[in-house]
């Protein structure tokens, strides 16, 4: 068992905005989180990563294979991150440096983690350049964020992610500021690279469309707490929960074929 995540709570001056959610994610499962703006879904991420805004109070039991990440020291805790679950943000935009070239940001997880050589991460990151479809690696791994569109920063986001072989990688949001177009060119290349790997997938989303296309299994949130989860299959023809209905009705006009994608994952 890869992450396990029992009773989280996340409270700021003592009032909850996550509420008691729990999960798990098997190795190599696809798992999505799904809820509306506010459910709370991507403040657990962070709390995942150990990357909660300041001020919040995190409780509860988030175990990485069998060791208990809340209340980790800091540098402790800083270790797992990458090496063992990565995260590709919603705008790549802000998560990249500007200052920074393009490989460099790549490969500095490669350099903290795996202990490369600058050379060897130089080399790492035209390769992963390469594997994330980026048009010309050599020349684009000289290049600063800005010098790229939304989608290939996008995919200069998700080789950063893979850049320390990560477990397990967590995408909040990942497709929502591209186009309809480059939304299914990244989702295809996400999900090739996470099969080819072996890589437990964590996928938060509100787009329960999007949803069936990643994940077998999912987790409803609304206001902080679990209301419903299941295959997406069940979610996708029988939703029992209101929240879960309403998302079926506002999910966007993509083609989805439910139970095309396996039954690996668990939920509580």
């Amino acid at each position: 068992m890869s992450l396990s995540v029992k009773d989280l709570r996340i409270a700021f001056g003592g009032e909850a905005v996550v509420d008691g959610v729990s999960f798990e994610v098997p190795d190599g499962a696809r798992i999505g989180l799904i809820g509306e703006s506010g459910s709370g879904k991507s403040l657990t991420a962070l709390a995942l990563m150990g990357l909660a805004p300041e001020g919040a109070e995190v409780t509860g039991s988030v175990e990485w294979d069998g060791r208990e990440l809340v209340n980790m020291p800091d540098r402790e805790r800083a270790r797992l991150r990458g090496a063992g679950t990565a995260m590709v943000f919603q705008e790549p935009q802000t998560a990249l440096n500007p200052i920074r070239t393009v490989g460099r940001q790549i490969s500095e997880a490669a350099r903290i983690h795996r202990g490369l050589s600058r050379a060897h991460a130089r080399r790492l990151a035209v390769d992963l350049a390469g594997r994330v479809r980026l048009p010309e690696p050599e020349a684009i791994v000289r290049r600063h964020p800005h010098q790229l569109s939304g989608g290939q920063r996008q995919r200069v986001a998700i080789a950063a992610a893979l850049a320390a072989e990560p477990r397990m990688i967590i995408a909040d949001e990942p497709t929502t500021a591209l186009d309809v177009t480059i939304q299914a060119e990244i989702l295809d290349l996400l999900l090739g690279l996470v099969d080819d790997d072996g890589t437990s997938l964590l996928f938060i989303t509100h787009d329960l469309a999007v949803l069936a296309q990643v994940a077998s299994h999912g987790i409803v949130l609304e206001r902080g707490r679990v209301v419903e989860h299941g295959t997406v299959e069940r979610l996708l023809t029988a939703p029992s929960h209101e929240v879960t209905q309403q998302l079926l009705r506002d999910a966007k006009a993509t083609l989805w074929r439910p139970g095309a994608r396996g039954d690996e994952g668990s939920t509580p």
